[in-house]
């Protein structure tokens, strides 16, 4: 049921005049603040004034933004089939170039990571649209409706979608020379991932870049899209990393994913209302080491 419902609205907001779309994601948002959980609030509120050093009227404006742009993202996923034939009216491209000739000539395969900032669901799209074949990773939904809508809306961007158990796939895809997209913001497992600094806090991160990278002499491309003013979405590709091998693996994923954290949070600071201050993302360090709220 929900899958039908959803291409239902799809559907609706397909036939809708651009504008009065975005608007209806507007007011969508601002709905979205007013039902959230005064406990999200709260702690969205505490994180940013830790990790930004804000006033508390800077961040609630913050906060408040960081979610009520899910409205508009909402709007523009069911609009997926519209925006496809005209995706050059949606994206604009800062730093094309430093996608490697590898990937982008060659069809060697590479590693794309973002956060969960802008319109992330929009990135697959603009690295096909530069004939990168794109591996979206993501993690299963539990409505099986919900999750067939968003593979079949991913796949028609031209992603190639796989979850995050795949790790076997993702490696084989890898060597074929398909680009790995991966979302690397989110807590994992305290057993999963490594401590290191993000944004001025021991931050537990994942190793999954890192790792694949370092396996097949690959490079890593950060990348991140950012809506601007004008409502176009602006893809921003930094320059690549690459592992520097040496005997010890475990020091160069640790290396790695320090410098890689480091472009995620460059990003955060001068976008602050584009990320998503409202996921819980120092809960497994909080709880390791026995720390209030």
């Amino acid at each position: 049921m929900t899958y039908y419902v959803a291409k239902f609205f799809s559907r609706i907001f397909c036939l809708l005049p651009r504008r009065l779309a975005e608007f209806i994601g507007v007011v969508l948002g601002e709905l979205f603040w007013i039902v959230l959980p005064k406990r999200r609030k709260v702690m969205a509120h505490k994180n940013i004034v830790r990790c930004l050093g804000v006033d508390d009227g800077e961040a609630r404006r913050i906060a408040k933004q960081s979610v009520t742009r899910f409205g508009i993202m909402a709007v523009e996923v069911l609009r997926f089939p519209v925006m496809k034939k005209h995706l050059a009216d949606y994206i604009i491209f800062t730093g094309a170039e430093n996608i490697p000739a590898s990937m982008r000539y060659e069809g060697k395969g590479g590693v794309a990571v973002t956060s969960h900032s802008g319109n992330w669901e929009l990135l697959g799209a603009a690295l096909a649209s530069l004939n990168i074949r794109t591996v979206a990773v993501g993690k299963k939904q539990k409505s099986a409706g919900a999750d067939r809508f968003i593979t079949e809306y991913r796949e028609l961007m031209d992603m190639h979608v796989t979850y995050q158990k795949g790790v076997r796939e993702m490696f084989n895809m890898l060597k074929e020379g398909w680009a790995i997209g991966l979302l690397i913001d989110q807590d994992p497992d305290i057993h999963d991932g490594i401590i290191i600094d993000f944004l001025g806090r021991p931050t537990n991160c994942v190793t999954g870049p890192a790792a694949f990278a370092r396996y097949n002499d690959a490079p890593i491309v950060p990348l991140f899209l950012h809506r601007r003013a004008d409502g176009r979405h602006e893809a921003i590709i930094h320059p690549p990393l690459y592992v520097t091998k040496t005997k010890d693996k475990k020091a160069d994923i640790r290396r790695t994913t320090q410098e890689v954290n480091a472009v995620i949070e460059a990003h955060v600071r001068q976008y602050p209302e584009d990320w998503f201050w409202i996921h819980d993302r120092w809960k497994s360090i909080r709880e390791e080491w026995h720390l209030e709220e």
